[in-house]
């Protein structure tokens, strides 16, 4: 049996003009993820670009460094592109896809401020994705920490739509070894990503369409995704989880320094500390998203704000129900 939800959600095409869309992530422009998020947007109908990190990235958050190299001086990941190469290009074989010796953040700037202008007919993208990365991104300190929502930040912070996805398989593996089927009788988890990835993306397109159109989010607003370890190499045992609704707090952890009395060295280790799980802002009903996870074959989807302010006391002012935007693929769930 084979993964058909691009199948279950075609309807959506129906409603509204592709957009012009940019990928990132903080693994490279060259694995297998990105290129099949790539892929399954561009099946939607959309006008969509790469512009990535040409070697891994992890953990950068949202650090702008650009290179002070005009060449590469090493391979690019997998060696698609060779030393030597300028440390700014298309794809040999594809030129919407591109690739910046930069951190996450960094592509999303040079996207922005180089690609769009010099090399697209357009004047700004309607969204910006960033991922599946591999690995999951749960909860307020690795908010800050990840590539993936560092990309995704950085362009809430420009006025863009923004959408962070993550998963729990976390080889990472280049564009070219995606299997076109499994020993299972089934897609690849990382088509099978994509794809999900693209149907939450293509939901909320869908809704406001049928609002009348306009901005995917709310100024100043983004969203981060969570999707658990697809079992596609095996079984089909998760290779479509129901996507909850859920928030950054609750059951999420902070790194701790552990100190190894025989090597003299540190590592870290995890902390459920209340400092990182206490609800300020949102609906505090709403599942954590560390905890959605630990549920069998649950993925996460949190809206966030880039407004980090304290409430200054009072009844809260009502904001914009996005989370209306994201149903009905996304469900309301206790857990």
């Amino acid at each position: 049996m084979k993964f058909s939800a691009g199948i279950a959600v075609a309807s959506m095409l129906a409603l509204g003009n592709g957009l012009d869309i940019l990928i990132s992530n903080d693994d490279g422009f060259g694995t297998a993820n990105i290129r099949e998020l790539y892929k399954a947007m561009k099946a939607f109908g959309h006008n969509v670009y790469i512009v990535a990190s040409v070697v891994n990235q992890s953990g950068t958050g949202g650090t702008v460094v650009y290179t002070k190299e005009k060449n590469l001086t090493a391979d690019s990941e997998f060696g698609i592109v060779k030393a030597g190469a300028p440390s700014i290009g298309p794809d040999p074989m594809d030129s919407h896809i591109w690739y910046y010796n930069g951190t996450p953040s960094a592509c999303v700037q040079v996207a922005l401020d180089y690609v769009l202008p010099r090399y697209t007919n357009l004047t700004t993208f309607d969204l910006v994705l960033s991922g599946p990365n591999y690995g999951l991104k749960l909860g307020p300190f690795l908010y800050t920490l990840a590539g993936t929502l560092g990309a995704t930040y950085t362009a809430v912070e420009r006025g863009i739509p923004a959408i962070g996805i993550s998963g729990a398989y976390r080889v990472q593996t280049p564009y070219y070894w995606v299997n076109e089927t499994t020993a299972a009788g089934l897609d690849d988890p990382a088509t099978i990503m994509g794809q999900l990835s693209a149907n939450q993306a293509q939901q909320l397109i869908t809704n406001v369409a049928k609002a009348g159109g306009g901005r995917l989010l709310p100024l100043g607003y983004g969203i981060n995704v969570n999707i658990p370890l697809i079992t596609s190499f095996k079984s089909d045992n998760c290779t479509n989880p129901p996507f909850i609704q859920s928030r950054f707090t609750g059951g999420a952890v902070v790194d701790l320094a552990l100190f190894n009395e025989t090597t003299g060295l540190f590592s870290y280790g995890d902390d459920i500390n209340p400092g990182v799980n206490q609800c300020i802002h949102g609906d505090c009903s709403l599942p954590g998203e560390t905890d959605v996870l630990k549920k069998n074959c649950q993925s996460a989807v949190s809206v966030f704000t880039v407004d980090y302010d304290a409430p200054i006391g009072g009844p809260c002012t009502s904001g914009p129900d996005v989370r209306s935007l994201l149903m009905p693929l996304v469900q309301r769930n206790t857990i």
